[in-house]
């Protein structure tokens, strides 16, 4: 299989690294208007897919019967990073739930990010599934398992009935039929699915314009959560990260997975990008991202100098010398 060159890494104008990729950008009609590599190319979402994941719960009445803020509600969809915001409202939407942090399937985990981290670990606390990078994603299918009056307990099989209407909503917004659809278990425990590159950025294409979904309780849904997750970027990611970066941006819809999957839409444009960075790094993708919202004369030059800040391309050495650059390749 040949794929595409997407970015080169030079050390003292020397070449050390290349990235190969794949990138499928699809218009409102569907159609591809920009490609490298193959659009038919099977890729899996892993955190990229939690939107999508996230919409059960957002089809029902669980908001308002626990109260939930829109603070709390961005953390189904969300990657967060440990940071003491995530954890209150971690905490305060574990609670509001009435569910238990023994019920999560994902493992116990520090924060992410470095200096909650630090701070945590100087504290001598122990690891917890409630800061795993998912669990917010967790809570919200649990949630939904319960109101459904189906068992919480092995919410994590692929059998299990809210795992199936959620391969339902994958298939609706990809517009991939179940059979077509490849799953694998993600690295939280649950289910993961893997689908043609262009059907992935068709599905991302429904939450910039939620008028092509055709059923009103999903269109509803989508809307919300993309509202949700633009209301609040920081809870989605966290400051100095790209989906906080672009979900600043109201005219944008992201989400980064791992392993270096990207989704993005955007919503005047009525266009959407999905991609992968086939040797699996997420340090390219503010700069990959940029260089493509540049190619279609995207508007919004703070949105574009946010990704720049996140990465500009140059790269340091441990003591913050200037020892080479990354050339993106489209």
């Amino acid at each position: 299989m040949s794929n595409s060159i997407v970015a080169q890494e030079y050390r003292n104008n020397t070449l050390e690294n290349t990235h190969e990729g794949i990138i499928c950008v699809v218009n409102d009609k569907k159609e591809i208007i920009y490609q490298k590599g193959n659009p038919n190319q099977y890729v899996y979402y892993r955190s990229a897919m939690k939107p999508i994941q996230a919409i059960p719960i957002f089809t029902t009445s669980v908001f308002e019967k626990y109260h939930l803020t829109n603070r709390e509600a961005a953390l189904f969809t969300a990657s967060q990073r440990g940071e003491k915001y995530h954890q209150e409202a971690l905490q305060s939407l574990l609670e509001k739930l009435q569910l238990t942090e023994e019920q999560l399937v994902c493992s116990s985990s520090y924060p992410l990010n470095e200096e909650p981290k630090e701070m945590y670990i100087r504290s001598q606390k122990s690891k917890r599934k409630l800061f795993h990078n998912c669990a917010g994603k967790h809570l919200g299918i649990m949630a939904y398992a319960r109101k459904k009056g189906c068992a919480v307990s092995g919410y994590e099989r692929e059998d299990h009935p809210v795992q199936r209407e959620i391969l339902g909503y994958l298939s609706e917004l990809s517009e991939t039929t179940i059979d077509k659809i490849k799953l694998g278990t993600d690295g939280c425990g649950l289910p993961i699915a893997s689908v043609p590159i262009k059907n992935m950025a068709i599905s991302y294409l429904k939450f910039a314009a939620p008028d092509l979904i055709d059923n009103e309780k999903t269109a509803n849904a989508v809307k919300k959560i993309s509202d949700v997750m633009n209301e609040f970027p920081e809870i989605v990611a966290s400051h100095n990260f790209i989906c906080t970066a672009l979900l600043e941006d109201p005219n944008i819809v992201a989400k980064g997975g791992a392993q270096g999957v990207y989704c993005l839409a955007l919503k005047e444009e009525r266009i959407s990008i999905a991609l992968k960075v086939l040797s699996g790094t997420e340090l390219l993708w503010p700069i990959l991202v940029k260089s493509l919202l540049e190619k279609f004369n995207y508007k919004n030059k703070e949105t574009l100098n946010r990704l720049q800040d996140i990465y500009s391309g140059v790269i340091h050495n441990d003591g913050g010398k200037v020892v080479g650059h990354t050339e993106i390749i489209l």
